[in-house]
């Protein structure tokens, strides 16, 4: 059966609607990622959080929705619920290098590392140029204590990104755990070097001043530790450190000094008023020396942690 002319023209005209319905809701799916990603690169993560779900809500069968909403997730720091969105994602197509970077870090923010490593590798062999891949590797491999596999991956980032501070620092404390100090005295100091006369990087500094004062030379210490400490003044680990160096040098003026200033930053950490209650006993003041160490009992008591914390700077894994 023919059509006749008209009839032909409205089915021409219904298809053509049909088809500019479809491109216009194509469009404003791409439009709607668009603006979530826009609001995740301002930092304005709830906000770009509820675009994503309210896209998915229309189209749930959209692997770049849940992939998205999945960074977005791990950039909250939500490594379970990122997680079941790569999951679901990858319901719809497989998912990129980039995106099984996000997968590899979520396995980190979770402190397992074995599936970490194995995602990381599988990122690597997919995308073997990607330096910021091999030093996520590599950093993971350090947590296993795999720090010869750890050592491996930096210098493969460094091949692909030459003078990349953090990972020749991190070669430094690869080097530390194996007991080969001459090696990660050396790493720390080209990672120093690296950061010319404007360093930002504080790491390196009190990684250099901790080795050298653990090789029982305060003297040469103190200066590192005093830059990192003007670098990253909230650090509480290298205020820490630097009492040590002033103490070996028997500076306990100046050793108290940077053990107050450790607490006021990190006051439920027991081993830092054990310290400062040794300090004071040293110097004669009991009744101070007295209340640290009842301090140091209650806070021990209550499992706080004894490990002062070290602000690290997290590297994103899309960082170019």
């Amino acid at each position: 059966m023919q059509l006749g002319k008209n009839a032909r023209l409205r089915t021409a005209f219904c298809l053509f609607t049909a088809l500019a319905s479809l491109s216009a809701a194509s469009q404003a799916s791409i439009d709607s990622l668009a603006a979530a990603r826009a609001l995740l690169d301002q930092g304005k993560l709830a906000e770009s959080e509820d675009m994503v779900r309210s896209f998915l809500k229309g189209t749930p069968d959209s692997a770049d929705g849940h992939f998205l909403l999945g960074y977005v997730l791990f950039r909250e720091k939500k490594a379970r619920e990122s997680l079941a969105e790569y999951t679901a994602g990858a319901k719809f197509r497989r998912p990129t290098a980039d995106e099984l970077k996000i997968v590899a870090s979520d396995y980190v923010l979770l402190d397992d590392f074995v599936d970490a490593d194995k995602w990381f590798t599988e990122v690597v062999a997919e995308a073997p140029n990607d330096a910021n891949a091999h030093y996520l590797l590599g950093r993971t491999k350090f947590n296993e204590n795999d720090y010869r596999g750890a050592i491996a991956s930096f210098e493969r980032a460094l091949a692909l990104r030459p003078r990349d501070v953090e990972a020749e620092n991190n070669i430094g404390l690869a080097w530390r755990e194996l007991n080969d100090l001459d090696k990660a005295q050396a790493a720390f100091e080209t990672a120093i070097e690296w950061q010319g006369a404007a360093p930002v990087d504080a790491q390196p500094f009190l990684n250099l001043g901790k080795l050298l004062a653990d090789r029982h030379q305060p003297g040469d210490a103190v200066p590192y530790l005093k830059r990192a400490a003007e670098l990253a003044p909230s650090n509480p680990t290298i205020h820490e450190e630097l009492s040590h160096a002033y103490t070996a040098q028997q500076d306990l003026t100046h050793a108290q000094a940077e053990l107050e200033t450790a607490i006021g930053l990190a006051p439920n950490i027991s081993s830092l008023h054990y310290q400062l209650g040794q300090i004071y006993r040293k110097q004669g003041k009991t009744d101070r020396a007295q209340k640290e160490f009842e301090l140091t009992a209650k806070l021990s008591g209550s499992h706080s942690s004894e490990k002062t914390p070290n602000p690290l700077t997290i590297r994103d894994p899309n960082q170019p």
